[in-house]
């Protein structure tokens, strides 16, 4: 299931909260105890990067089951944190933990058609102390204070998940999440518009140049307009040390600054980023 996302948190007796992990969706299927493969949300076998998750589900009290989570490594605040997973999944397929959340079929049986709040408790039973798999866990309080409280500690957010909802694979509105965004400024390099995707703005770092990732370019007709402009009084060629891009317009250094939105956490590069408009017209 695929959580929409949502502006503010749901409210009612009939939500359950989550805190949101800032990691990758993982289904692991145990076919058998030698026989346990680790799948990515795009459906890649990734079995040999989480060779620790393969090993705790091995020590669970099924047979066979499939079950979800989300796959984080963790600071040393307790916090996840994204790019310490990016750089594990290549070297160390031992530093993953995994907030388990859901199950369809421990022991044969499919829990697909039973409320989500029964097939948790059922995953809650399974689950072993002191393991790299744990539970997620449901969150009592307020929605609104939750997500603050999320958002106040750095976390990407909450999920809400209605009791009663059933399982069913692709976008739900049983399952919302609430994700914290940050606005910052940021220093143009270039435009990339390449025929077919949507448009995006290379961003570097106000002062040092360096490139911090992309940003769709959701702006108003006449906010577009303006930005090909500056583009063009600015142009520039592709700087030093930054890899080819297609249709890309390079920007001089430092001559246009930008208002972006994007998801809140200490990443290496900006994520889930958009442009607002203009820093200088804030």
């Amino acid at each position: 299931m695929e959580p929409k996302l949502v502006a503010k948190p749901p409210e009612g007796e009939h939500w359950m909260h989550e805190i949101k992990l800032d990691g990758y969706r993982a289904q692991i299927v145990i076919n058998s105890p030698d026989d346990i493969r680790v799948f990515t949300k795009s459906g890649a076998d990734w079995t040999s990067k989480f060779t620790g998750l393969v090993e705790a589900a091995r020590e669970l009290d099924v047979e066979n089951a499939i079950f979800e989570g989300e796959a984080v490594v963790t600071n040393k605040a307790g916090l996840p944190d994204f790019d310490a997973l990016q750089k594990a999944v290549h070297s160390d397929p031992y530093a993953m933990i995994l907030g388990a959340f859901d199950i369809m079929h421990p022991d044969g049986h499919d829990l697909r058609d039973i409320g989500c709040k029964a097939r948790r408790e059922i995953l809650f039973g399974i689950i072993k102390p002191n393991s790299r798999i744990q539970f997620s866990e449901t969150i009592p309080g307020d929605p609104k204070a939750l997500f603050y409280l999320a958002d106040q500690s750095g976390l990407e957010g909450i999920v809400s998940k209605r009791a009663d909802s059933k399982y069913r694979s692709g976008p739900t509105s049983d399952w919302l999440k609430t994700k914290s965004f940050v606005v910052n400024e940021y220093e143009l390099m270039g435009v990339e518009n390449e025929p077919g995707n949507a448009a995006m703005a290379l961003l570097a770092q106000p002062g040092t140049g360096q490139y911090v990732g992309t940003a769709f370019i959701s702006l108003s007709r006449e906010l577009k307009k303006r930005l090909w402009q500056r583009v063009q009084d600015h142009a520039a060629q592709k700087p030093e040390g930054i890899r080819k891009r297609p249709a890309t317009k390079w920007v001089k250094p430092g001559e246009v600054k930008l208002r972006v939105k994007h998801l809140r956490g200490e990443h290496k590069y900006i994520r889930h980023g958009s442009l607002l408009g203009f820093a200088d017209e804030a």
